[in-house]
């Protein structure tokens, strides 16, 4: 009788350990996330060690200001550009408001109203009205990615980045010599196929209407053409290519366009994933121009800045970054050299974006 006990037990075991084995055959990637076993020093910063100006964020003209100068007081970020400061009147309140709540610590870059886009006259107008916003307050001109996507004008045609109707404003900006924050595309994976060779291939199953499909877009390498030649067209406007101009991933290939085009900066707002892959190549790379790149967000997470400075200013090995969509990955620290850390954080920001308090930040 012993025996038979001894016998369905370890039916029951068996049993219990197959479906165990079966559910972990079945679990989809998604769910698959363990925590690394490895060990090593860890170094997590939670405040920059230098004063910054983060020169991509979005926030509402009517934002709470007292509490973001207290988040931004405990991360140590100085300044924030609200790429988001709209045109006119709502720009001019923008401006007023946050100059009255928090003197020197916010900035609003003017975005252009495409409405209109087929009259002969909307470039000299639009641009009449970028200088109208420069003496509101402006002090950068913001471009978002529906040109050259999404934008259609009156024929149902789409805008290029590179339409000559947008030639004026270009050329105001650089009279004006205000900076050009211009987002262009997405990520090269939004026009691939949505498959397993994709690196995207969680972020686009999550929100397949980002996926860029080649009936409804043209190539990734059709549109960025046309930012590069907006930049070589205009070589007396300052260009802030965002996102590291999705060429994180082959810095190679940015390196070769700073060098081609020294009116072209470049920011590295929601592409740190692509440099804390590869420690060593991106350590050189933001060393050789180190004069060239700027501090950027984007989505205002105050913990999400932590593996920013984290991946910066350490040599940490193998941590997590915020968001598993962006990075399945792992991040390793650049370990940058101060210098180069105070160009980035903020001397780059301060020589090419006009109107900022320099007082606050050291030499």
């Amino acid at each position: 009788m012993l025996a038979v006990g001894r016998t369905l037990s370890l039916v029951a075991g068996a049993v219990t350990t197959l479906a165990v084995s079966l559910s972990a055959q079945t679990m989809s990637f998604e769910e698959y996330d363990p925590p690394s076993s490895l060990v090593v020093p860890a170094h997590r910063v939670t405040r920059a060690k230098y004063p910054f100006i983060d020169v991509h964020s979005h926030q509402s003209l009517g934002a709470d200001y007292a509490r973001l100068t207290r988040e931004m007081d405990a991360m140590n970020m100085r300044t924030m550009v609200n790429l988001s400061g709209r045109s006119g009147e709502a720009l001019a309140t923008g401006v007023r408001n946050a100059r009255s709540a928090a003197p020197g610590r916010f900035v609003f870059f003017a975005n252009l109203q495409f409405a209109g886009i087929d009259d002969p006259q909307w470039g000299a107008n639009a641009a009449a009205q970028l200088e109208r916003d420069v003496k509101a307050g402006a002090r950068g001109l913001k471009i978002f990615k529906n040109l050259g996507l999404d934008l259609k004008d009156g024929s149902g045609k789409r805008v290029p980045v590179d339409d000559p109707r947008l030639d004026p404003v270009w050329r105001k900006a650089g009279e004006l010599g205000i900076p050009v924050l211009i987002h262009t595309a997405e990520p090269r994976q939004f026009f691939d196929p949505h498959d397993k060779n994709n690196e995207r291939w969680l972020e686009l199953k999550e929100f397949p209407r980002r996926a860029r499909p080649p009936g409804e877009y043209p190539p990734w390498a059709t549109i960025i053409a046309e930012q590069h030649r907006v930049f070589r067209k205009h070589p007396r406007t300052t260009f802030i290519n965002a996102h590291l101009g999705w060429l994180g991933g082959d810095l190679a290939h940015l390196g070769a366009l700073m060098d081609s085009l020294p009116n072209m900066y470049a920011e590295m707002g929601a592409v740190l994933a692509e440099l804390g892959r590869q420690p060593r190549f991106a350590r050189q790379f933001l060393t050789k121009y180190q004069d060239r790149v700027l501090f950027g967000k984007d989505a205002y997470q105050p913990v999400e800045y932590h593996t920013y400075f984290r991946v910066l200013e350490t040599a940490d090995e193998y941590f997590d970054y915020y968001r598993r969509r962006h990075a399945f990955w792992k991040m390793y620290g650049l370990e940058l050299p101060d210098e180069v850390l105070k160009k980035i954080y903020y001397k780059n920001a301060l020589r090419i974006i006009p109107g900022l308090d320099a007082s606050a930040f050291p030499p």
